[in-house]
């Protein structure tokens, strides 16, 4: 039974009572025949317009109630309950549907602005997005992603990512590729996000060309190497090229002075000297370039760090760690190591301290610190540029080459004052 006809029926039960009084009355009474039967009339017409009013007056609100909570479904939040009164309990729902509808109303227009601007700044970004859902579908492309496939986006909506042939491209980690697509080619860096929609999990293919950008920092590689050659080259010629003009002009004149022997071994001592620097400087340039990728096997840590202690007498040396081993290429660490020991041990030299190696190995890797008892270091922010020293016969390669291995072992190397004592520390991880 519907509600309505619910309704009508609990109100004709309710008028039973008055209605068989008013009826007994009539027939036990003193009337007419006419009277009595216009009276029944009276009641029956009473009844049906009562019953039909009280049914309009219960339907009519349920019924405009149903179309504004079917407008709201629908995301249609123009409708609105006509002239609605707080003094009653209808009317205060009718109130907070109109307030529940603007409200509704005010979030989709910003939801609408919100989902052009995003489609405007995804226009107007050059890397390629790719949104796949979690049936590995495409739902959403850029128009950079559009001209990388020379595909409309109607032809690629609803493909995979194998489909669409950049399945390859969804590994869990950034890589950077160098292959070519329908609309382009050249190097890509390739990365990607997840995110959830309405609970469902999506993932997110960003794919950015980096071609340009690493032709640019190719070329100011290129320009910083020329200005350094250009530079040592210069401090090693010039002052070659003024001494060998003037000997040449000493050994031109007539009469030679009486101490041109000592000139002339000067001269030749400073030629020498420049010729000698300048092949260090050339032969430190080529050791960058050649550094080859590590070869990992086994190393004992005590073993190395031992073998390396010995080879540097100027200062006392303390070893602290266990009997550990790790993988890596014993060559390029040995190397990285001398070149610490090394450093540690010149600034430890000027003070009269000594050096300590400790290490230690986890899940995590080995970790090594070689402190040293001298003044500390300045200018930290130099320290690993190549070529830069602060020592008078330092080449400025030794920190920037261990920082190249300790990289290459996918590892780092820090070097920084100690907190609490005078000296620095060199921490490297791998």
């Amino acid at each position: 039974m519907s509600y309505e006809r619910k309704a009508v029926l609990i109100s004709l039960v309710a008028l039973v009572p008055p209605v068989a009084a008013a009826l007994l009355l009539a027939f036990a009474g003193d009337f007419s025949t006419k009277a009595r039967w216009t009276l029944l009339f009276f009641l029956a017409v009473s009844l049906f317009i009562g019953t039909y009013v009280l049914r309009e007056q219960l339907v009519y609100p349920l019924r405009t109630l149903s179309n504004l909570i079917t407008a709201l479904r629908e995301e249609d939040y123009s409708l609105r309950a006509r002239n609605p009164r707080r003094d009653d309990a209808l009317g205060e729902v009718m109130v907070e549907l109109n307030a529940l509808s603007q409200v509704m109303e005010s979030r989709k227009l910003e939801a609408v602005e919100a989902a052009a601007l995003l489609r405007a700044v995804l226009g107007q970004i050059d890397a390629a997005i790719f949104t796949f859902d979690d049936a590995g579908q495409l739902r959403l492309v850029n128009l950079a992603a559009q001209r990388l496939l020379a595909l409309p986006s109607e032809r690629m909506i609803g493909l995979t990512a194998a489909e669409l042939g950049i399945g390859e491209l969804l590994a869990e980690e950034p890589q950077i590729v160098d292959r070519p697509f329908p609309g382009a080619s050249g190097r890509w860096y390739v990365r990607q996000s997840s995110f959830r929609e309405r609970g469902v999990p999506h993932r997110m293919l960003v794919v950015s060309d980096i071609t340009r950008a690493l032709r640019e920092e190719e070329v100011d590689a290129w320009r910083r190497i020329v200005r350094v050659l250009g530079h040592e080259l210069n401090n090693s010629l010039a002052p070659i090229k003024s001494i060998a003009a003037s000997m040449e002009r000493m050994i031109a004149d007539e009469e030679l002075p009486h101490d041109w022997r000592d000139d002339l071994g000067r001269g030749m001592r400073v030629i020498s000297t420049r010729t000698e620097a300048l092949t260090r400087f050339t032969r430190a340039y080529a050791q960058l370039a050649r550094l080859p990728e590590p070869r990992r096997r086994e190393v004992r840590v005590r073993d190395l760090v031992q073998r390396i202690a010995t080879l540097e007498t100027r200062v006392p040396i303390v070893l602290a760690g266990p009997d550990a081993v790790v993988s890596a290429d014993e060559d390029q660490l040995e190397q990285l190591l001398i070149n610490l020991v090394k450093n540690a041990a010149d600034a430890s030299l000027e003070t009269g301290g000594g050096v300590r190696i400790e290490w230690k190995v986890s899940h995590d890797g080995l970790v090594m610190t070689v402190e040293d008892e001298g003044r500390g270091v300045s200018g930290t922010a130099n320290l690993f540029v190549p070529f830069f020293t602060t020592k008078p016969d330092g080449s400025g390669i030794g920190l920037f080459l261990s920082r190249q291995i300790a990289e290459a072992h996918g590892g780092t190397l820090t070097l920084e004052n100690r907190p609490e004592h005078p000296g620095a520390v060199a921490t490297l991880r791998i």
